[in-house]
């Protein structure tokens, strides 16, 4: 389940129904989908072959379809990294910085962890999400963030898209500073 830290106050939000309500009113789609409809074997696998990434797929092919239909998504994937991602310290810089993108950043954790910082409202500053297996969120288009992984460095998501292309990460000069956590 996900955990909320907000970087301001040192304010922790815990709960599915807490989380739900702090991210709705930063404008963040949290929902959380039944991690064990998947099978043992792919729980704790961050290495997949294109036939275990279509099984994810196909395993979660309702919950997608679901949220493809309400938010308007038509392309979906499923991305996995771990230590043996080859270029995995490359691809964590390119993460690491807070960008854009013209259109939603939509992820599905299957397995493992990984922290999505966001800027929320006025008030609130940025805030740390760190999300397990079962836990799904969509930042917003055009919303500052960034993805980091989690101390175990391993994770598989699925990914929802309008159109790939709007997946591109466009950099957000900050005018406060995020303290890496």
């Amino acid at each position: 389940m996900a955990v909320i830290k907000v970087r301001k106050t040192g304010e922790i939000i815990k709960g599915e129904e807490n989380v739900s309500r702090f991210l709705e009113k930063q404008g963040v789609l949290y929902e959380h989908w039944d991690i064990n409809k998947l099978p043992d074997r792919l729980k704790e696998k961050f290495v997949l072959t294109d036939e275990e990434k279509e099984e994810i797929l196909a395993i979660y092919k309702e919950e997608i379809e679901d949220l493809a239909a309400r938010r308007g998504y038509k392309a979906w994937d499923v991305v996995a990294l771990s230590d043996a991602t080859p270029n995995l310290e490359e691809l964590l810089k390119k993460f690491e910085q807070v960008h854009t993108h013209t259109e939603d950043e939509v992820r599905a954790i299957t397995a493992g962890h990984g922290i999505f910082i966001i800027k929320g409202d006025e008030q609130t500053g940025y805030f740390d999400v760190e999300l397990e297996a079962g836990d799904v969120i969509s930042v917003p288009e055009g919303n500052p963030h960034f993805f980091t992984l989690m101390e175990d460095r391993q994770v598989v998501a699925v990914r929802l898209f309008i159109d790939p292309s709007g997946w591109v990460a466009h950099p957000y000069e900050e005018k406060e500073e995020v303290i890496k956590k």
